[in-house]
């Protein structure tokens, strides 16, 4: 399948072969979010925690005698039921990390790719450089690209003038293709890769 690689006033270049068993599979919702669960899951701090009995200060005597006061019995101040007492069952410090397995890592991000051509939001860009880091000057990019919210990848080392023009942009990412991931593609409404990055991805995912 054939793909137009542009520049980024937009102009069209020529053509590039997609490989169909990457950029034109069948999309499954429960895939990605399988993926995306996974990785949000990773990011979680798990840091939330409350205190058990033998975590809270204060003394170990009875609150007030065992009978006679027409109360219920106490055993402790630090009980549950008693104010500011321990919490039972309560969230402990520990990791929500799942595992996931890498066949369903790989096909979950041919999804997305396959998604965002199959939309229209997929774009090739011969090269992601630009002569000066002037921020205005990627502003007037993205209007002839007519885009507002992009992902921009590119294979390997990213030009430098491109990340410090793109940098204060709202609504842009850019990632070398080895941090290419589901969630970040999703959070854009388009995808650009550069042509080297197109390559790469082919390598990648065809091992």
């Amino acid at each position: 399948m054939k793909e137009k690689i542009n520049t980024l006033d937009n102009k069209t270049l020529k053509e590039i072969d997609l490989d169909k068993s990457i950029f034109s599979i069948e999309i499954k919702d429960e895939i990605i979010y399988r993926m995306v669960r996974y990785q949000l899951s990773k990011r979680r701090s798990g840091n939330h925690k409350t205190k058990g009995i033998s975590e809270i200060s204060g003394t170990t005597k009875k609150p007030f005698k065992q009978k006679g006061t027409g109360s219920a019995r106490q055993g402790s101040k630090r009980s549950p039921q008693m104010r500011g007492g321990a919490v039972i069952f309560g969230p402990q410090v520990r990791s929500h990390a799942h595992k996931l397995p890498k066949k369903i890592k790989k096909l979950a991000l041919k999804m997305v790719l396959s998604k965002k051509l199959k939309d229209g939001k997929f774009k090739i860009i011969d090269e992601l450089k630009m002569a000066k880091p002037k921020t205005s000057l990627f502003k007037n990019k993205l209007s002839n690209l007519k885009i507002n919210s992009a992902l921009f990848v590119e294979n390997k080392d990213i030009d430098k003038n491109f990340l410090l023009a793109a940098k204060n942009v709202p609504k842009i990412d850019i990632l070398p293709l080895v941090g290419l991931n589901v969630y970040d593609i999703l959070r854009r409404d388009y995808l650009v890769f550069s042509s080297s990055a197109v390559t790469g991805i082919h390598e990648r995912l065809n091992k």
